[in-house]
């Protein structure tokens, strides 16, 4: 995935102010994995990804689902998954 110098800039500052429990997979993947979104009433909702049995401290049970709140990951969602 092509990524815009501002998105670089924008990722690294995100990245920089939290911990990741999963030493930043979807970065390191490219973000090829950051899961299925939604767009619902003008927010984009991320859900964890399929087989993501490590608990991870940005899930959120939602159903029969795990919603993702990571910063980074709703961050790519929101700009640069279309």
């Amino acid at each position: 995935m092509e990524i815009s110098q501002e998105h670089k800039h924008q990722i690294d500052k995100i990245m920089n102010g939290m911990d990741c429990q999963k030493d930043f997979e979807c970065h390191k993947s490219s973000f090829e994995n950051i899961g299925k979104t939604w767009l619902i009433t003008g927010d984009h909702l991320v859900e964890c990804p399929e087989g993501n049995k490590q608990k991870c401290s940005y899930a959120l049970p939602f159903g029969h689902m795990l919603l993702c709140k990571c910063p980074l990951r709703n961050y790519v969602a929101q700009n640069l998954k279309g």
